[in-house]
């Protein structure tokens, strides 16, 4: 190789290594310091993504199982209400029963009937009173959402409490079953609260079964839709309105199967939906059942005491089948609650594999950077010297 001045091309070539060197030199001592393989983009893109997903998976798990364990501190005051409700019910046993005797007379009757009426008075404030968070805890049905932030991995628990009166104690014979929902949220401008839709028809088929068709009204809203579906008496189908960000949302549910088709037909515009997915498209729902009504009941006289007796009896049996609705469900939340934390846990666990620093490999590269990045300096002192040898021949 000529010897010359303009370039030192054995210099330049130290000086890209060094520089190359320098490089990995930084990124090494921030891995070291930050505890993260990944302090940016340009570290690994697709690591970044799929660590970034995965910590909202973590995140969303992670509320999720307060969210149930919400779910299961309203259920307890249900339960600790429905308790005492059945501690009033036993006391009105024994005013009954004697009550029932023949040899009580008029006043006797009248001071036990007092006393009957005073329960259930009580059993009235206990329904209207009881409240978890500042909410109705009777005649509520809340949605305790569970998932990990993706529409597949989300699930809700909808709790219906019946409403706990004098009239109407206890539920018996209600259903648990799978709820598959469908949403309308786009499309003939129906998502709004406001916009109407023109005269048309609904048609809605579960599973393979037949296909009901309804008329829709011109000029109706979502909320008129939602009433239409819920007049038609279509078996295991009911529909609600849910509002989010602002919007309107028509939500038709059924206990008896996936949707096979959810379309809405009007003047000009056919859109068809189907099961969208999502926070609400799978979950547990419950139907509630009967209660037995105390209300027109009294113990004026034994023959009253005794049919009273009767339905006291019963309303006892109707509390006990809340309880075990109450009980089921609060097992329920608590395995819900136990396999989100199991999942977060998991995906934490796949996330810091991902993100991590290696610290055996990560101080390996900073023992050779920092060898390399010595002899390089070295190197470029070197080539800077093999230059300085073009003067001796002017010499």
């Amino acid at each position: 190789m000529s010897l010359g001045v303009l370039n030192n091309i054995s210099a330049i070539y130290a000086e890209n290594n060094l520089n190359q060197t320098q490089a990995g030199l930084q990124n090494t001592l921030t891995q070291l310091s930050s505890g993260s393989r990944i302090n940016s983009g340009a570290d690994d893109a697709a690591g970044l993504s799929l660590a970034d997903g995965l910590g909202a998976n973590a995140a969303a798990l992670t509320q999720s199982a307060t969210n149930a364990s919400s779910g299961v501190g309203m259920l307890q005051v249900a339960d600790g209400a429905l308790s005492q409700v059945t501690n009033l019910l036993n006391r009105a046993v024994t005013l009954a029963t004697e009550a029932s005797n023949g040899t009580l007379n008029s006043s006797q009757d009248a001071a036990a009937n007092q006393e009957y009426q005073s329960i259930l008075a009580e059993i009235n404030n206990i329904g209207s009173t009881s409240s978890y968070n500042g909410n109705a805890v009777f005649g509520s049905s809340t949605a305790i959402f569970t998932g990990d932030a993706s529409s597949i991995g989300s699930s809700i628990d909808t709790l219906n409490i019946k409403a706990l009166s004098s009239s109407s104690i206890g539920d018996v014979g209600g259903t648990i079953g799978s709820a598959t929902t469908a949403h309308v949220e786009t499309g003939s401008g129906i998502a709004t609260a406001t916009a109407t839709t023109a005269a048309g028809t609904l048609a809605i088929q579960i599973g393979g079964g037949s296909t009901n068709t309804l008329t829709i009204a011109s000029g109706s809203t979502i909320a008129d839709i939602a009433s239409t579906i819920n007049g038609a008496g279509i078996a295991g189908v009911s529909a609600s309105v849910q509002t989010a960000g602002g919007f309107d949302s028509l939500v038709v549910t059924s206990n008896g199967g996936a949707f096979t088709t959810f379309t809405l037909s009007a003047a000009g515009v056919a859109p068809t939906f189907t099961a969208s997915g999502g926070a609400a498209a799978n979950g547990i729902s419950y139907t509630e059942g009967t209660g037995e009504a105390l209300n027109t009941t009294d113990l004026s006289n034994s023959t009253d005491a005794q049919t009273a007796l009767t339905a006291i009896n019963s309303a006892i049996a109707d509390v006990a089948a809340q309880r075990g609705y109450l009980g089921s469900q609060i097992n329920t939340l608590n395995s819900a609650a136990t396999v989100e934390s199991t999942e977060q846990t998991n995906v934490v666990s796949a996330q810091n594999n991902i993100m991590a620093t290696d610290y055996g490999q990560a101080t390996s590269n900073l023992s050779k950077y920092q060898i390399l990045s010595q002899t390089g300096i070295s190197a470029l002192a070197q080539a800077n010297t093999v230059q300085q040898e073009v003067l001796k021949l002017l010499q």
